[in-house]
């Protein structure tokens, strides 16, 4: 103990210094027991300190986690108020009080809020002990009934750790079976290999019995074997008697009992102190390789990035010239990876960068061109004002001119969804930027000017994009190319019929598949619910899940349009709606069916994915005036044959229009904008970066990159030193067994079953010349007494010297020293014992 508990202190040192914990995970000492039973007098006894309120009934009302701290000075804090340091300590009793009540009120409340204390003392070890509330069956003042299961479920928390060592304190003057505090380390601990019995009172006893066989570990026996102490009464404590002077008083009385006085060595609190100092010394020694590992594990992920900063120099230039280039080209290559799609640092949540431009060109934009397609009322009204209007008072033929007329206007409405498209990529650009630049947090002013400068040239491009935009569409109103091979011409155009104007994909083609939820059900038949769908070139089917066997219902395309629908209010979701056009159910009693999806992009996606099944957005109908108009124009039959004619001949020559834009608008957005940009982020950027400040400012570290070196190199340091320490001291650690199991069933009996009180002290019955230690009148060999720490606190007969690394655990009457060879014949247990 005396090599093992400053080396331990040293590596504790060596991880405060930079503010961390070394992770020994020491035990936590755990006192539980009945109310009133001795449990903070023996803490105190640790201390040596008299500092926790005291008096009848419950008093620990909160767990009190009592931290020793080994130091040169001796002052206490508590974790509610760090900055006041105690060292009159009876105002730490009073502060425990005070913050007690705070919590818990002042009429016998509990609570599992703990109290923090440290004592930072030269008399202690590093140890970790925990004064739990006593175990109570009747409710008093303020606390609720059900208070007993309220304090067992509050120690079980306690004592279910692994590193936890339980002493269940027990008074001498109650029955030992039917001790509360045993049966719950018997329910945590069943191998009996963390629990010691603490009996205490011994000094309160009936006149005339004693508690020699429970301590010898012969009456109702635990693994670890019981200690007997004798604490301070409430009288001693109201005079203020002295710690010591009770260690002392407690010392005699243990030399002059008859009972007691040949396992004196064995019993009062120094021997409780130094029992659990040898488990504190094994658990130290047991932890240190699996610390040793991780602390070289920890070293090992460190060594890379502190190779970097061994030799650093903040002012360096040439160090900031490297730094510089590299993160530039660094960030050049993320956004061309961003952008063109890369194997490495995949996004599996979202899609980044060109996935998202790339669904902007495919299913964002052609949507959009297809919400600008003409409605068919307006269209033919339009054709029969402009046939009309070129004939003027007489008209014979059916005009080109009409038809030239429609055309543009068409083509020019194709103006708004282009440039749209254009701030859509615009927006993902400048997202992709941003999240390229993420990596230039070390250093804020180059990641600040990075994206401004890059921001700042696709704005620049932005409008040189649009103007090319807006001349291929200038370019297409400058001339109606009426001889292009996908034309229909003016003699095919009369024969065409509009119904068969629309060709569908092809038959049976499956489109798309996915989850969408049916929204508008009502609950009486169910509510909402998920289902998985199927689309195809002619039908929208959806089935139970995705194996597709159990099918729910099958809906025809035909006559279906989509129009958008409100989220609802306390939804996060995002619906649009499927209706027909000639008002019929859609499905059972539902002229629409709303399908429900997880985001806005997957909604575009399934509108465009309707698109090329031939399920069209709905148009907004505005009845006027010159609905009379229209129906006197179709009474005219030449006029309807011309509108005819003319509207199959734009629906064709729009529909070109419309396969080259859509082909077009891609390739000018990717040449003009997004190339330009990935050239000027490789060429031109470092250039602008220089201009815009010097190199100094740009490579300025942020006060966090600081920081996170000199932390790092200071972990570095310090667990090297760690390491050092460990390789001081596992070289001679040595273990110690643990004590051979006993029979505890006696733990699981009932408690009607109780063992029969104490007996009489053995001088009161035996003869004076037979020692007490021998039991019953068979012949044979005097049977060997058990002492209270079982088999295992036998001191093994001396061992001659010899050569070799010395145990700095062993200690003179060590009681879980390695076990003798004794007899094979069992220690008698007096009849009726169970």
């Amino acid at each position: 103990m005396e090599e093992l508990i400053p080396l331990v202190n040293k590596l504790q040192d060596a991880f405060s210094s930079i503010g961390q914990s070394c992770h020994l995970d020491l035990p936590q000492i755990a006192v539980v027991g009945g109310q009133s039973a001795g449990k903070s007098s023996v803490l105190e006894n640790f201390v040596g300190r008299d500092f926790l309120p005291r008096g009848s009934g419950i008093v620990t009302r909160r767990p009190l986690i009592l931290q020793l701290i080994f130091s040169k000075t001796e002052y206490a804090e508590f974790l509610h108020c760090k900055s006041k340091k105690f060292t009159d300590f009876d105002e730490v009793r009073q502060e425990i009080e005070a913050e007690t009540d705070r919590v818990t009120g002042t009429n016998k409340g509990i609570s599992p809020v703990p109290i923090n204390l440290r004592v930072y003392s030269p008399h202690v070890l590093n140890l970790t002990l925990i004064d739990l509330p006593g175990i109570t069956k009747v409710p008093v003042g303020d606390q609720p009934q059900d208070i007993e299961y309220q304090i067992k479920d509050m120690i079980l928390q306690f004592i279910s750790r692994e590193s936890s060592l339980i002493l269940a304190v027990t008074p001498a003057n109650m029955d030992l079976a039917n001790s509360d505090a045993l049966k719950m380390a018997k329910e945590v601990d069943p191998q009996g290999l963390r629990t010691i019995g603490v009996i205490t009172k011994l000094d309160l006893m009936d006149e005339g019995t004693d508690a020699r066989d429970v301590l010898e570990n012969k009456l109702l026996p635990l693994r670890r074997g019981y200690i007997g102490v004798v604490n301070r009464s409430q009288k001693d404590i109201d005079g203020k008697k002295d710690i010591r002077a009770a260690l002392a008083a407690e010392r005699k009385f243990f030399l002059s009992h008859p009972a007691y006085r040949h396992m004196a060595d064995r019993m009062g609190t120094p021997h409780l102190q130094k029992v659990l100092n040898q488990q504190l010394t094994n658990h130290i020694r047991e932890t240190l390789p699996s610390l040793r590992s991780k602390l070289q594990s920890q070293l090992l992920s460190l060594e890379k990035e502190v190779e970097e900063y061994k030799n650093f120099r903040p002012d360096d230039p040439t160090r900031k010239t490297k730094a510089l280039l590299q993160m530039v080209q660094q960030f050049g290559v993320d956004f061309e990876k961003r952008i063109e799609g890369s194997g490495d640092q995949v996004d599996t949540l979202e899609l980044s960068g060109g996935a998202r431009i790339n669904r902007i060109f495919h299913e964002r934009f052609p949507f959009e061109l297809v919400k600008m397609e003409f409605d068919e009322k307006d269209l033919r009204r339009e054709i029969s004002y402009a046939i009309k209007n070129i004939h003027g008072v007489t008209g014979l033929f059916t005009p080109d001119l009409a038809f030239e007329a429609i055309v543009k206007k068409q083509v020019v409405k194709l103006k708004e969804p282009c440039l749209k498209c254009v701030d859509l990529v615009i927006q993902e650009l400048i997202n992709t930027v941003r999240q390229c630049t993420s990596k230039l947090g070390s250093y804020p002013r180059l990641r600040e000017e990075t994206e401004r400068i890059v921001t700042t040239h696709i704005r620049e491009r932005e409008g040189k994009t649009k103007d090319q935009i807006l001349l291929l569409i200038d370019i297409e109103l400058s001339y109606i190319n009426t001889n292009h091979e996908d034309f229909i011409g003016f003699a095919n155009a009369q024969q065409r019929n509009t119904q068969t104007n629309k060709k569908r994909a092809i038959p049976n083609q499956v489109i798309r598949r996915g989850w969408l939820t049916i929204n508008n059900i009502s609950i009486m038949k169910g509510g909402s619910k998920e289902y998985w769908f199927v689309l195809t070139a002619e039908s929208l089917s959806w089935y139970k899940d995705e194996e597709e066997k159990e099918k729910k219902y099958m809906l025809p395309l035909d006559n279906l349009k989509i129009r958008d629908v409100e989220k609802g209010f306390m939804s996060n979701k995002h619906v649009f709606a499927i209706f027909n056009t000639e008002q019929r159910n859609v499905y059972k009693d539902l002229r629409q069916i709303e399908l429900a999806c997880d985001s806005q992009e997957d909604v575009d996606s399934w509108k465009a994915s309707f698109l090329r099944a031939g399920v069209y957005p709905e148009k907004d109908q505005t009845e006027n005036e010159d609905g009379a108009q229209e129906n006197t124009f179709s009474m005219d039959p030449q006029l309807e044959r011309q509108v005819e004619t003319i509207r199959n001949l734009v629906d064709s020559y729009v529909g070109i229009i419309n396969k080259s834009i859509r082909d077009l608008m891609p390739k000018t957005i990717m040449h003009l904008m997004i190339n330009n940009t990935k050239d000027f982020i490789h060429s031109e950027l470092l250039a602008y970066l220089y201009s815009s400040a010097d190199q100094n400012s740009l490579m300025e570290e942020s006060a966090d990159q600081a920081q996170r070196r000199d932390d790092m190199l200071r972990m570095y340091h310090a667990l090297k030193e760690a390491l050092n320490i460990i390789g001081d001291i596992s070289t001679s650690t040595v273990s110690t067994p643990v004590p051979p199991p006993v029979d505890d069933t006696w733990l699981q009996t009932s408690s009607g079953h109780s063992p029969p009180p104490q007996r009489r002290p053995p001088s009161a019955v035996l003869p004076p010349g037979r020692p007490p230690a021998v039991r019953g009148p068979t012949p044979g060999p005097p049977l060997i007494p058990i002492p209270a720490g079982g088999p295992s606190s036998f001191a093994a007969p001396p061992i001659p010297s010899r050569p070799g690394p010395q145990n700095i655990f062993a200690a003179n009457n060590d009681p879980f020293s390695a076990p003798p060879q004794i007899p094979s014949r069992p220690a008698r247990i007096p009849p009726g014992i169970p």
